[in-house]
């Protein structure tokens, strides 16, 4: 359904005065997402490490504000590496992500990556001897990133999962244990575990999964006199894309985290969030050009569409969004308009897929109006077929 309250007064004010030229474009509230960041901060552990997982949304805007509230940022390619070490020289980076090529790993040596993420056996045989040539005697410091299978029910409210079942993600647990011997002789420090294996899932189930991980930790580091210093217990929050003024239960989650903290210590428990720190502090704002109806049902097309914002396409959901009614309305013909009746948005590809929300009821929507698309500050434009047909680029607005 249509929110109306979902923008907050200055992002909706600086939407209605954009030059139509400027649209689409995405406006990001700065100020809003630092309150939130600084709320979760506020919700967790001093003990516990908060990283933001850059793929979320890398914009240099966006990880400048999170700068004072975030441990360091995860990323997962050696473009991410850069860009991020770039925007913010001073944090920590994380280097995950399956498939990590030669230059990839040479390029985080070179800019003393803090942590590596091991996917498998034979990207910690390269990283091994990529290390023994460097320069120096400095230890490189791992974390082996395992695919533990799932509990009964604990990844059922996963929209995505990366692990507890056969995956490309990660090392089963018996091959991490063998890998054990691999890091004999070598420049290499293990660190600790990292895991993660499921998105969306709420507070309960996310416990479950990092008390579980932990717990294979600490029997691994047990069985072997590893000294293992931290746990990566992953992201994967939910967002609900039908519920847009619901958000995650950081306190719960928080509270859940000192207690499981406290059971273990000695170990360093770190978390990294992408979508649940940034989505609702971004908006995809966009006008109207034109309304039809066929057969019986109201079509609105937009400028824009699913190649500037793919979430709604790629996870099946209507994107949340507010009306912004405007008076403009310059052409000597009626104005094409919904009243009071159910409203398909779609953009200007020539694709049936290109659908940003079907069927929602509206109570006016006229051609001319302006629309701002709500949970657009991640996994929106970063991941979309931007050229696709070759339609302009949206702008971009950060609110300091």
């Amino acid at each position: 359904m249509e929110h109306r309250l979902v923008i907050t007064p200055r992002a909706a004010a600086l939407a209605g005065r954009l030059p139509a030229g400027d649209l689409p474009s995405y406006l990001y509230d700065l100020a809003a997402l630092g309150e939130h960041a600084r709320a979760v901060r506020a919700a967790l552990p001093e003990s516990v490490e908060l990283s933001y997982a850059a793929k979320a949304n890398p914009a240099p805007e966006i990880l400048t504000a999170l700068a004072p509230y975030v441990s360091g940022y995860e990323v997962s390619s050696g473009g991410e590496l850069a860009h991020v070490r770039e925007a913010v020289p001073g944090l920590p980076l994380a280097f995950g992500g399956p498939g990590k090529t030669e230059d990839e790993l040479r390029l985080a040596l070179g800019l003393r990556t803090e942590r590596i993420h091991a996917e498998s056996e034979s990207e910690l045989r390269l990283l091994a001897a990529l290390a023994a040539e460097r320069p120096g005697d400095a230890p490189v410091d791992v974390l082996l990133r395992v695919n533990l299978p799932a509990g009964d029910g604990e990844l059922g409210g996963a929209a995505l999962a990366m692990g507890g079942r056969p995956s490309p993600f990660g090392l089963d647990p018996r091959r991490a244990e063998a890998c054990l011997p691999l890091l004999r002789g070598t420049r290499l420090r293990l660190r600790g575990i990292h895991a993660h294996l499921a998105s969306g899932l709420d507070a309960p189930a996310l416990l479950a999964v990092a008390a579980r991980v932990t717990a294979w930790a600490r029997a691994l580091d047990e069985r072997h006199g590893l000294g293992l210093t931290e746990v990566n217990v992953g992201g994967g929050m939910a967002v609900d894309y039908a519920r847009p003024h619901a958000r995650f239960d950081w306190a719960a989650y928080g509270a859940g985290l000192a207690a499981l903290a406290a059971g273990h210590p000695g170990y360093r428990l770190r978390i990294e969030p992408g979508r649940a720190l940034t989505a609702h502090s971004g908006w995809y704002v966009t006008e109207v050009l034109d309304i039809k109806h066929s057969h019986g049902e109201a079509f609105a097309v937009v400028r824009g569409g699913t190649h500037h914002l793919r979430t709604p396409a790629a996870k099946g959901h209507d994107q949340p969004f507010t009306v912004l009614p405007t008076d403009a309305w310059e052409r000597p013909w009626p104005r094409p308009a919904a009243l009071d009746e159910p409203v398909t948005i779609s953009g200007q590809l020539c694709t049936p897929k290109d659908v940003l929300a079907r069927a929602v009821p509206v109570a006016e929507l006229r051609a001319g109006d302006r629309i701002a698309f709500a949970m657009a500050g991640a996994y929106a434009w970063n991941i979309s077929h931007h050229d696709f047909l070759m339609h302009p680029a949206p702008t971009f607005h950060f609110l300091s």
